[in-house]
């Protein structure tokens, strides 16, 4: 059952991951602030750009992520030669993984060629591109020295990481987006050399923690160099693919739905956007507490302790349900406040305080789904929340959403609150079906010893 010294453990874990997330969130936040001071094309440039380069960011680190589950679990059963050959492998990985997104650097204007855009909107969409994107190997290798700090249960590290990658980023756009210190001015392309650049210094910064940390020199990552193995890269990609689908399916749902809603006019969409763009805010909650419960679960089952696993996650479950209860007060009552910092048009502050209202409900789901997911990477069982996911999220959850929003089957078109009444029962949908999968899981490990997937 939940016990308050694993409470405290996980709290120790999650709260510098709460403000590293936060923190990579304000990046993006300055990224379209300064760019839209040049020009709305500038600002929309980013955001276009931000739409093609983010999933894919987000499908690489979600492969990088099978990490700290295989690192906490060899370093539970005190394996430590193991885990810096694990660290290796992640290493191989992710020069195979950035390399073709490398060389798409190349030719960016012949992947925004098709695009239908003004030809400014295109040229500043293709310059962004072809930096981030030679960017993507630095990115992808942070993700791993990161990640394989983290299995160990060392997460302060990432926080200050992440605050000094901000650091550097606002001063990098104000260069290379304004023509500063004798650079030249290229607008929101400038965010693109910005992002690489910042890419750049969080790997500097990782990599000289990870080579002089006292914590790590038991776990020498720069000590001899394990040559690739196909069988333990395969592994990792065994867990981590189904990891980075799940990611991917959940933002692009959101994409969607934003998509699908514009027929609705600006002032529907922007409303979406402010309920959305708080959701997500809150989400870094229960999200930093699933992280540090694989963390924790992938210790304990390394340890042989399949008791002190149920522990962190009766424990972990509890907290978040403690949190939304936090989140979904906070988001009811300061809805109408936290709308008119977005916006200044009385229609799109009402709409948005009525999703605001829908927000506050799915807090409950999507935090004990997003806790149960994290849990069952902690058991290295990925695929199946992978199938689950998809299930509820795009078989269950868009098609009511679509139903209630789109359609006058059931009631009249609800336009977004129909979209957002799908979320909660995709997100609720999702909760019981990976909590019942999870049961299943910590039951088989109980009655046969097995840890599920060494």
């Amino acid at each position: 059952m939940i016990k308050l010294s694993e409470v405290k453990c996980l709290a120790k874990l999650a709260w510098p991951l709460l403000i590293a997330q936060i923190t990579q969130t304000l990046m993006g936040v300055s990224d379209t602030i300064m760019a839209g001071r040049v020009s709305s094309t500038d600002m929309a440039a980013v955001a276009v750009a931000s739409s093609i380069v983010f999933p894919i960011m987000v499908f690489l680190q979600g492969i990088i992520l099978a990490l700290p589950p295989i690192i906490s679990r060899l370093n539970g059963a005190q394996d430590k030669d193991a885990i810096p050959k694990a660290g290796h492998q992640a290493f191989w990985l992710s020069i195979y993984l950035s390399l073709p997104v490398f060389l798409l650097s190349f030719v960016t204007n012949s992947l925004v060629a098709p695009m239908t855009m003004e030809p400014a909107l295109k040229t500043i969409t293709a310059d962004y591109l072809s930096y981030v994107f030679a960017g993507i190997p630095a990115f992808v290798f942070y993700q791993v020295l990161r990640q394989y700090g983290e299995g160990l249960s060392i997460t302060k590290p990432s926080m200050i990481i992440m605050v000094i990658g901000l650091i550097v980023n606002i001063p990098a756009n104000y260069v290379f987006i304004y023509g500063k210190l004798g650079a030249p001015a290229l607008g929101g392309a400038g965010c693109g050399v910005a992002t690489t650049i910042v890419f750049c210094a969080m790997l500097t910064a990782t990599w000289l923690y990870t080579k002089y940390a006292k914590a790590l020199q038991d776990y020498p990552f720069f000590g001899h160099l394990h040559p690739p193995e196909w069988r333990e890269i395969r592994k990792i990609l065994k867990l981590g693919v189904p990891i980075a689908f799940t990611l991917l399916f959940e933002i692009t749902l959101f994409a969607i739905v934003a998509i699908m809603l514009a027929r609705y006019g600006s002032d529907v969409v922007a409303a979406h956007q402010i309920a959305l763009n708080v959701s997500s805010i809150f989400f870094m909650i229960p999200l930093s507490i699933g992280m540090a419960t694989t963390i924790r679960i992938g210790y304990a089952l390394g340890q042989g302790d399949s008791a002190l696993a149920s522990t962190t996650v009766y424990s972990a479950l509890i907290s978040g349900l403690l949190l939304a209860g936090m989140n979904a007060t906070l988001c009811y009552i300061l809805r109408y406040p936290i709308s008119e910092l977005y916006s200044t048009e009385p229609e799109v502050i009402e709409m948005a305080a009525q999703l605001m209202f829908l927000a506050a409900i799915f807090q409950f789901s999507d935090g004990t789904q997003i806790i149960a997911g994290c849990a069952l990477r902690g058991y290295k069982d990925t695929k199946a929340m992978f199938y689950l996911s998809f299930l509820s999220y795009w078989m269950i959850g868009l098609p009511t959403g679509y139903i209630l929003a789109m359609t006058d089957w059931i009631v009249p078109a609800m336009a977004a609150k129909g979209f957002w009444i799908g979320f909660i029962v995709g997100l609720t949908a999702a909760a019981l079906l990976l909590g019942m999968r999870l049961l299943w899981t910590q039951h088989k490990v109980k009655t046969t010893s097995q840890l599920v997937y060494p």
